[in-house]
């Protein structure tokens, strides 16, 4: 069990540490507030100020999401529920933004690809919500895990899009210029296979959990 706990631990402060870097380097060019400096392309100002309303809120839920899964947070109620709340409103923001930013995009797939996960979003956060309210703590902890799992989507997205560059890099010729070029087809891309990836292993972390509260390790195993 101890082990479980540094575990669980560990990978809380892993993902807070990878959100704080990379969210760092994606949040910089709107702090800004220059238009042309983003990864989307904006159609016009109140697009842009869409855009910049979503990336503050979901910087906001990258940074709080991983300390609910900290043991010794969850273990005080008190603070645990309060990280909760601000994190649910962030989501929930930052869900409501990305609509409009996604379908105001020129592109189908960027249109389609944040959509689906926006709207998973604001559904898997209300789905928690409404487990912990009835008191089941486990179906709450698994809607969580998927929703924290596409709050991630911002990370796992720009840590995508250099490598699938690299791997399509041996059939440019090692040409800067096509590399480049392609760029705009991969950062879409990049986010559709992000979310994907992402509740892919929420729902294997998911079935592990369950599979090890099934099948306890037996007492003198941990001594």
């Amino acid at each position: 069990m101890r082990s479980a706990t540094r575990t669980g631990t560990r990978s809380a402060w892993t993902l807070l540490g990878l959100g704080l870097v990379v969210g760092s380097t994606a949040i910089y060019p709107y702090v800004r507030l220059d238009s042309t400096a983003g990864r989307l392309a904006v159609s016009d100002e109140l697009h842009y100020a869409l855009l910049v309303g979503h990336v503050f809120t979901a910087m906001v839920a990258l940074v709080l999401g991983p300390l609910q899964f900290v043991p010794a947070i969850r273990a005080h109620r008190r603070w645990h529920r309060r990280i909760g709340r601000v994190y649910v409103a962030a989501v929930v923001l930052a869900g409501v933004l990305a609509i409009p930013v996604a379908l105001l995009s020129d592109r189908l797939l960027t249109q389609v690809g944040l959509t689906i996960p926006a709207v998973g979003w604001l559904v898997t956060a209300g789905l928690a919500v409404r487990a912990i309210r009835r008191g089941d703590v486990e179906a709450h902890r698994s809607w969580m895990t998927r929703n924290y799992a596409l709050t991630f989507l911002a990370v796992t997205a720009r840590l995508l899009v250099p490598l699938m560059l690299l791997a399509v890099l041996p059939f440019t010729g090692g040409s800067l210029a096509a590399l480049a070029g392609a760029i705009p087809s991969a950062i879409p891309a990049g986010q559709v296979l992000g979310w994907v990836i992402d509740l892919a292993v929420a729902e294997a972390l998911i079935r592990r959990r369950r599979a090890r509260h099934r099948n306890p390790v037996p007492m003198k195993e941990l001594s």
